[in-house]
């Protein structure tokens, strides 16, 4: 009897400790509850721009389709109209914009130094640009992929029949690194003639200083809008690389970065929603769609998570359109680049593409 009696206070006492041991202290989830913030962080790109009175956008000196002074010296084109949005999302015009034309040296050290707000200027998503030079992309708004322009006289089928050319591309981009990857992988002989500008580039290409020029198939589509004969040169089929291209921020402002986010995010949802320039006041009053009325601060308060007014992406539809009407203006086969929305078409279209924001809801 005793021996069970001394058993049982054992068992009792490990059971006690087990107890002790693996409960959590009593304050210990308050005090959890407690770090989690209630309401995101204000943004000082956001107050800088509102104390201004102005958006400054990096954008590329001279891209015809994406950024390109007219004969008027008004910025036209694709990155230029999504400056426009943002500066109508945020400041209530779109004509409160700055464009800070910067070269590909400049635009990185530009955007983190403060020069400028945002950069929409034909940047690459990949890991150095993300994690080595400590930037943040808000998304993407073209998918582009590397290619070859090359003159239709010298009747090629594909790059793989390059092999001894000399090839133009512009030095200390992406371009470079990767058409000398594709090349040595296949062990073709190859020459690059490198210089430092996209301008300076396709004139040595328009002189005949070298074969064909490789770039982001956007870019040499616009290339091949200034030649003068542009009907004598192909882009031909082959991609080399993945080229997501999208508007970049600075790290560490993450209220500025969902604002940049989210203006991109609305023009997507408002095609996919069939929200125009010409109907998004219309369709504020009556539409009894959800995520409509959502859109166009009709109800659901979004934008004052923000820290904008709810009709942020109203204002931004209202003064360029949604993404497809951008892209067909600017990009699309009616225009001198004359591309195809391949990659770049809705997730949902009839030929789908990649194209796809998340749900406002």
């Amino acid at each position: 009897m005793k021996r069970l009696t001394a058993v049982l206070a054992l068992c009792l006492a490990a059971a006690a400790c087990e107890q002790e041991t693996t409960s959590p202290p009593p304050a210990l989830a308050p005090k959890i509850e407690a770090e989690i913030p209630k309401e995101p962080k204000d943004s000082p790109t956001l107050a800088s721009v509102r104390q201004r009175d102005s958006l400054r956008c990096g954008v590329n000196p001279g891209l015809a389709g994406f950024a390109l002074r007219d004969s008027r010296g008004e910025w036209r084109g694709f990155d230029a109209d999504f400056c426009r949005a943002l500066a109508a999302a945020v400041l209530g015009d779109a004509r409160k914009v700055t464009f800070v034309p910067l070269t590909n040296t400049e635009r990185i050290e530009a955007l983190k130094s403060g020069k400028v707000d945002v950069l929409a200027r034909n940047t690459s998503w990949t890991f150095r640009h993300d994690v080595g030079d400590g930037v943040e992309f808000a998304g993407v708004s073209y998918y582009d992929g590397q290619g070859f322009l090359a003159p239709r006289s010298l009747n090629l089928q594909s790059a793989s029949e390059l092999s001894g050319a000399k090839i133009c591309v512009q030095s200390g981009s992406t371009s470079e690194l990767n058409v000398a990857d594709w090349f040595r992988a296949r062990q073709l002989n190859f020459t690059l003639a490198k210089y430092p500008t996209e301008e300076r580039t396709r004139q040595a290409y328009q002189t005949e200083q070298c074969d064909v020029i490789t770039a982001d198939i956007s870019t040499l589509a616009s290339a091949r809008s200034q030649l003068n004969n542009p009907q004598q040169h192909a882009l031909l089929p082959d991609v080399i690389s993945k080229e997501p291209l999208g508007p970049v921020v600075r790290q560490g402002d993450d209220r500025w970065a969902d604002i940049v986010r989210w203006t991109l995010n609305a023009l997507i949802l408002a095609e996919e929603l069939q929200v125009t320039s010409e109907n998004a006041a219309e369709l504020r009053k009556e539409s009894a769609h959800p995520e409509v009325r959502r859109l166009l601060g009709a109800e659901g308060g979004f934008g004052q998570m923000l820290g904008l007014n709810d009709d942020w992406a109203y204002r931004a539809i209202r003064a360029v359109g949604n993404y497809g009407e951008v892209f067909n203006e600017h990009l699309g086969p009616d225009s001198a680049l004359r591309l195809e929305r391949g990659q770049n078409a809705l997730w949902n279209a009839p030929r789908p593409g990649l194209l796809y924001a998340p749900p406002m809801r």
